[in-house]
């Protein structure tokens, strides 16, 4: 599902800064060496001069200010508030339109609107055994009035369903989970964690009978060059179609933390934003379960190996190449070729979007150079950080909504200026832009 966008003017602050990480504990140290000004072409932050024609409005559910109303894009905004329990369409005003009754349920991440006016939402199961941040374990359909149309509950002591959720143009869902290795099959894999771990899954869950007819798992396709008495030992840069499994240091074992996927129906692809690698990796899914559980076959030859990977070249061997993400949120594909994506900044502390332009090899059916894609456009701001959460959708005339996800949403043009802020007592998973005619907000007959 093709979600949101972005064109480069940007410098970046953090371009610079990213040059010089320390990648293999996740660890950035900033540069303090002085400020930066933007050079020209440059986006603007909001230190730059604006006119003075700001609007502050006090909504119910937040102050809005808009620094410039006449750029601003009216449409309705679905709103993930985690930490408050609520989803709810809102209006530019920070007006609430619709609230959905959850009662006791929990949101665990994402929760999006259908276009029959129901919610695909990735809630919490009762009692996880699994506690890592990103609570899930259950997906629900659920309509208007609370009323639960689905329910598929995938959480015990050894796989937990968690983040994010989405609707396949099959009617299928694709859902991530963290899947239990014990401390003997890890060490036997080439661990140098003396505990258990939990890599990642991917999951094709059919609603109507509750099937897994389609599944990727991460264990599969692993290797590491710490004992070359175990599984997987190799070389790691000259495998970059495989995941290191010793890049992270992860005490409690959650190594990985997938926390967002994307679905391109073009090329039949999926994309994950894997947050501890800072790094976004591409499946094939028109393999079989079997079939992605190998190094071979599919439509670009690779089994359920890497087809792609961009980000942080450090995570497969690479400390020369240029680093663009510290950590990583929502790989929104919003149109074909194009991703917006929202990296979180660590210890920069200061977040950045990236519109990023996808390889055409993938296009083509190919495997692509192993470099990082085009940036098109980015933004960055001194007040833009979350180290958490967040990320980014592309509106209908052009600007980009910005969810930073401990503060509210920001909206931005291509040109960098900042036209329109909420901010609100919540901590912000995404926020999604609905049109005031989509299909489900007239199904919503509000």
């Amino acid at each position: 599902m093709l979600k949101s966008s972005i064109k480069t003017s940007l410098a970046l602050i953090c371009s610079t800064l990213l040059l010089s990480c320390s990648n293999n504990d996740n660890s950035i140290t900033p540069d303090k060496s002085g400020e930066e000004t933007p050079e020209q072409g440059e986006t603007p932050t909001e230190e730059t001069p604006q006119e003075n024609n700001e609007e502050v409005v006090e909504g119910d559910l937040g102050t809005v200010t808009y620094f410039n109303k006449a750029l601003a894009e009216d449409h309705y905004i679905l709103v993930n508030d985690a930490m408050s329990n609520r989803v709810y369409l809102m209006d530019k005003n920070g007006d609430l339109v619709y609230e959905w009754p959850l009662g006791d349920r929990k949101i665990g991440n994402d929760v999006v609107l259908l276009e029959d006016g129901t919610l695909l939402a990735a809630l919490q199961a009762e009692g996880p055994d699994i506690l890592f941040g990103g609570f899930g374990g259950k997906i629900q359909i659920i309509d208007k009035e609370g009323n639960v149309l689905w329910d598929f509950t995938y959480s015990n002591s050894n796989h937990r369903l968690h983040h994010d959720v989405e609707l396949l143009p099959n009617g299928n869902v694709l859902g991530i989970a963290w899947e239990k290795m014990t401390q003997e099959e890890s060490l036997a894999n080439g661990s140098k964690h003396n505990t258990d771990l939990y890599p990642e899954s991917i999951l094709e869950i059919n609603p109507t009978t509750d099937e897994i007819v389609w599944e990727w798992h991460a264990k599969d396709h692993l290797i590491q060059d710490f004992d070359d008495t175990k599984l997987n030992f190799g070389e790691v840069a000259a495998n970059p179609q495989l995941i290191d499994l010793n890049y992270v240091n992860a005490e409690n074992g959650n190594i990985m933390h997938i926390n967002g996927l994307g679905y391109d129906s073009i090329n039949d692809l999926i994309f994950l934003s894997v947050n501890f690698y800072s790094e976004v990796w591409v499946l094939d899914h028109s393999t079989t379960t079997e079939v992605a559980a190998t190094h071979s076959g599919g439509s670009y030859g690779r089994g359920g190996d890497l087809v792609y990977r961009f980000g942080n070249p450090s995570a497969h061997g690479d400390d020369d190449s240029e680093r663009i993400f510290v950590n990583n949120h929502y790989p929104n594909l919003f149109e074909p070729g194009k991703m917006l994506i929202f990296t979180n900044g660590g210890d920069l502390e200061q977040s950045t979007v990236h519109e990023l332009a996808l390889p055409d090899a993938l296009d083509q059916k190919s495997v692509p150079n192993l470099t990082n894609p085009e940036i098109l456009w980015s933004f960055t701001d001194t007040e833009l950080y979350s180290p958490k959460v967040s990320g980014a959708v592309r509106l209908p005339n052009g600007n980009t909504l910005i969810t930073e996800g401990d503060y509210g949403i920001w909206e931005v043009t291509t040109e960098g200026e900042v036209v329109w802020k909420f901010s609100g007592d919540g901590f912000f998973w995404r926020s999604y832009h609905y049109a005031k005619d989509h299909p489900g907000i007239i199904a919503l007959d509000l």
